[in-house]
């Protein structure tokens, strides 16, 4: 049976971030825990943000968010919370950061550890509640400001995403002028994030045709806009269907997600490389487009259409050309991916719970022979 939940109040367009005081104030937080990482202090996005709170607010600041989020960086900037009596959490910057702040809200109202919330061993059950969080992203990708889950690098190693409707910010504040000036390359990775996201949801077998319209309204967006926004950093109209996109593709994927996520998941904890997760789903997605086709033909024609491609152009070509223009690599090999690292990332994605929806049944067999060919 379909669920439709849309939880989320969105502040949304340029200057957005002028309605942060009235959010704060409808979600009784006086004494937030900014959640960010020093890249946004270095270029000044953490002093915009500080000016706009209300006079009189602490401002209490944790900007040592790593690049993928893990336990251990959780568990800091939560001492840093009880610390300093914090009572909600803002996320200030991409997924990562906003990601951090779902897991601090989190584990500041239910004891942890996080693995016990884990929801492929029944774990969301147990969250009774989160801290309030606002969520503020200043990139145009993970959609992590409207969407039900958190992915955080356990202690163990593992890449684990959390997924319960608690963890929906209370609020969104998306202003695509945060975005204003992004490089090149990063608002290419971060674009194609939002790609794949809106492309896996529609292609997920879970039924929610609500979700599939959002989806295909945000491809719509992001193939057309996101040239542009690359090409020029400046240009306030790209940004904003681009900032759209994102959204709309994290509003898609209350559906469930697929390969992609699964094997960029894999990929993405290795903790000495350091990939980044929009740039592994662009590379991987290719890849995935060609396994997935058979018995999702539809699919395929309505992702066609809202990609605007011609007649008997192909979704993974279509894809891989996307890349090329946008200067993204074009294999895994490229990111420093060895084959001798495939039975370990064949046998974390066949646990990650993307797996789980996508619209054909991957095994780990499967997956090794799917990071071959994307090598």
């Amino acid at each position: 049976m379909p669920v439709l939940n849309y939880l989320t109040r969105i502040q949304f367009d340029h200057g957005a971030l002028d309605q942060l005081g009235k959010e704060l104030s409808r979600n009784t937080c006086e004494r937030p825990l900014i959640v960010t990482d020093a890249g946004l202090r270095e270029v000044g996005l953490l002093d915009v943000l500080l000016s706009a709170l209300p006079e009189g607010l602490p401002q209490v600041v944790y900007d040592e968010t790593p690049g993928n989020p893990t336990e251990v960086a959780v568990l800091t900037a939560l001492e840093l919370y009880h610390e300093e009596g914090c009572d909600s959490v803002i996320g200030l910057g991409g997924g990562s950061a906003m990601d951090l702040g779902k897991a601090v809200a989190l584990l500041a109202v239910n004891e942890g550890p996080l693995e016990r919330f884990d929801p492929l061993q029944g774990g969301a059950r147990l969250i009774r509640d989160t801290a309030p969080l606002i969520a503020i992203p200043t990139t145009a990708g993970t959609g992590s400001e409207v969407s039900v889950g958190t992915v955080i690098i356990l202690e163990d190693g593992r890449k684990a995403t959390f997924a319960s409707n608690k963890l929906v910010p209370k609020a969104a504040i998306c202003d695509p002028d945060l975005t204003l000036g992004l490089p090149p390359l990063l608002t290419a990775a971060t674009g194609m994030d939002a790609v794949t996201h809106c492309i896996e949801a529609v292609l997920s077998p879970v039924v929610n045709p609500p979700a599939d319209g959002i989806g295909l309204d945000g491809l719509h967006r992001a193939w057309r806009a996101l040239p542009r926004a690359v090409e020029d950093g400046t240009d306030k109209e790209a940004r904003w269907h681009m900032m759209m996109a994102a959204t709309e593709g994290a509003l898609a994927f209350v559906k469930g997600l697929g390969g992609v996520h699964s094997m960029s998941h894999a990929a993405g904890r290795l903790s000495d490389l350091r990939l980044h997760h929009g740039t592994l789903n662009a590379v991987i997605l290719p890849t995935i487009l060609r396994f997935n086709r058979p018995g999702s033909e539809a699919q395929y024609e309505r992702l066609a259409t809202a990609m605007g491609l011609a007649s008997g152009e192909e979704l993974p070509e279509a894809v891989a050309e996307m890349n090329r223009t946008l200067g993204l690599p074009s294999r895994l090999g490229e990111m420093g991916i060895e084959a001798s690292m495939i039975e370990d990332l064949a046998h974390h994605a066949e646990i990650d719970l993307a797996t789980r929806t996508n619209p054909r049944a991957i095994d780990r067999h499967q997956f090794a022979e799917l990071f071959e060919q994307a090598l």
